[in-house]
């Protein structure tokens, strides 16, 4: 068998209270926002090399207030840099979280996979005789091509 990188299991327990933490995470950010890709695609960007003009903005305006129109709302921008401010961190942490559940995920799915296939392999090959063929010919099923079609629409043979 392949070396295996990864050997834990997930109990149900621990899998309910993961899937509660998350829960409770998505109950503390009721405010949260699903976005189209197209409304994505046209919203400008406040990256780490904006933060600082953002911040800067935000400063002038609150000591200047009188060159902003009187429709310009300064505390809501306040709230829109705070609240930026405070989940950016709870973004990184989610995003480095989000990649250690990704990457675990495809090397153990690599684990499973390589290991099936060992199996199927060894069945073929040792298996004639066992018992075995109708499980070996519905494993085999995976990896049948579908036959592409020698025949175009309104052509004859």
């Amino acid at each position: 068998m392949p070396e295996s990188k990864i050997s834990a299991k997930l109990t149900p327990a621990d899998r309910e209270a993961v899937m509660q933490a998350i829960n409770t995470i998505k109950e503390k950010l009721p405010f949260l926002v699903d976005l189209t890709t197209e409304e994505r695609k046209s919203l400008p960007k406040l990256g780490d090399k904006s933060r600082a003009f953002v911040s800067k903005a935000l400063e002038m305006a609150t000591q200047n207030p009188d060159f902003l129109p009187r429709s310009f709302d300064l505390d809501e921008m306040r709230r829109d840099v705070e609240l930026f401010e405070a989940l950016y961190p709870i973004l990184l942490s989610l995003t480095q979280l989000h990649e250690l559940v990704d990457d675990t995920s495809v090397a153990v799915g690599s684990e499973a996979y390589a290991a099936g296939l060992m199996v199927y392999n060894y069945a073929k090959a040792s298996g004639k005789g066992a018992g075995l063929d109708s499980m070996v010919d519905d494993l085999g099923r995976r990896f049948a091509r579908k036959s592409k079609k020698v025949q175009t629409e309104g052509s004859s043979v």
